[in-house]
């Protein structure tokens, strides 16, 4: 411990009274709790990256603070942050040693946000659900008669927290529920901490305040022989992702106990090696034979399949590392670009769609880019349509996410 490393974390600033602090959290959600901290605290944890001894980083301090830091305190702040499992060390190691262990042999796939986005218990979750249906911003709820409409074979829906998005997600899960009569959801979700496999599935079922959301592991089986990659290598990454998890909930909502379905969970990672190199993703051959196999397995399946992806698009501001505050002017840029970027998607023209992304690359990070292009590829739809637009702003780190629903028919 007296070359400390710290863990990948997120870090950004909060403007607080008189000081700006920065806020601290484990994307992976296996520290205990958050860290908000002082500017010099942070600059000293900065330093914890396995190259810097104690002493090293306490002449740093002095030099950047002019002021001499006793001993006891570093290391007591090293204390601290090992006891809070922040820290890359044994302790830690044996840690995530033990939940990996307990995440493999469960067959579910426990809530990993309950009782922090949305209520764990069966009846408050309901009731908030429902909001989102009726709310100002809600479409309804769906109507019992369905419709004469063209039938929906995918939807791309938000994945922001719902209490900040949930009207959006509403409008998208209420035309499922009138025009789609699947009995499979193939759900392509973001995933924001990838590890190296573009796509990663799990077999296990996807619980929920309602009840468990079946997932067909005969369907991942057969997607897995057909595939030549290794969709589990990754599988962890499920354990805390919340791209799927908020599709499972409006999916329970909707259908559990109303009619007999099964998903397929399939988090699709970053895609940026190829957006800097302007390749399409279909060139590289690990997409196009995903795309090729998720084809055939759903062919082969014979079931009556719908694909969802759950996804965000520009995620700017001072949270994700813009500098100076949010203009009006940046806001209408950014909802501008994400407009051309929904023109590509409803006009099911994905050479439009990666061109959109790679003319700037990436500048606004649509963190919804892969699993959007996979959707594109795989759907069996010749048109989409918006069905809503909308964002979120955050004053206190000058910072917003845009997210929409959409329908393909």
């Amino acid at each position: 411990m007296d070359y400390p490393r710290l863990r990948p974390l997120e870090a950004f600033p909060i403007a607080g009274k008189g000081e700006t602090q920065v806020y601290l959290r484990d994307p992976l959600n296996l520290a205990k709790g958050q860290l908000t901290v002082s500017y010099p605290v942070y600059f000293i944890i900065s330093k914890f990256d396995g190259q810097h001894s104690l002493l090293e980083i306490r002449e740093a301090f002095a030099r950047r603070f002019r002021h001499v830091l006793p001993d006891e305190k570093i290391r007591d702040l090293v204390a601290q942050l090992d006891q809070s499992y922040f820290l890359d060390s044994p302790r830690f190691t044996q840690l995530q040693r033990e939940i990996n262990t307990a995440f493999r042999q469960s067959s579910i796939r426990e809530m990993a946000h309950a009782d922090a986005s949305y209520p764990s218990q069966a009846q408050e979750f309901s009731k908030q659900a429902e909001t989102f249906f009726t709310s100002e911003k809600g479409p309804g709820l769906p109507s019992a008669h369905g419709s004469t409409r063209p039938t929906v074979r995918g939807i791309i829906a938000p994945h922001i927290d719902p209490r900040a998005g949930g009207a959006c997600y509403a409008w998208a899960y209420k035309e499922l529920a009138e025009r789609c009569e699947a009995d499979l959801f193939v759900l392509l979700g973001t995933s924001h901490y990838g590890m190296g496999q573009f796509f990663v599935a799990t077999e296990k079922d996807y619980n929920t305040p309602l009840g468990p959301v079946k997932t067909d592991r005969e369907f991942v089986r057969a997607l897995q022989k057909n595939y030549s990659g290794d969709l589990f290598a990754d599988e962890i990454l499920h354990r805390n992702e919340h791209s799927l998890e908020f599709q499972t909930l409006f999916l329970q909502y909707l259908f559990g106990g109303k009619r007999n379905f099964d998903v397929v969970p399939i988090l699709v990672s970053s895609f940026h090696s190829l957006v800097r190199a302007h390749t399409p993703p279909m060139h590289d051959s690990r997409v196009a034979d995903f795309v090729s196999a998720l084809k055939a397995t759903i062919a082969q399946s014979g079931r009556n399949v719908c694909l969802v992806a759950g996804v965000d698009f520009a995620h700017v501001g001072q949270k994700f590392g813009d500098q100076g505050p949010l203009t009006q002017d940046f806001l209408n840029w950014v909802e501008d670009e994400d407009r051309r970027l929904i023109r590509a998607l409803v006009n099911m023209d994905p050479a439009d769609f990666f061109a959109q992304i790679a003319k700037d690359s990436d500048r606004r990070r649509v963190c919804g880019f892969s699993p959007m292009y996979t959707f594109l590829q795989v759907v069996d739809a010749t048109r989409g349509e918006l069905l809503q637009y909308d964002r979120t702003l955050e004053s206190a780190t000058q910072s917003s996410v845009s997210f929409a629903s959409l329908a393909f028919y």
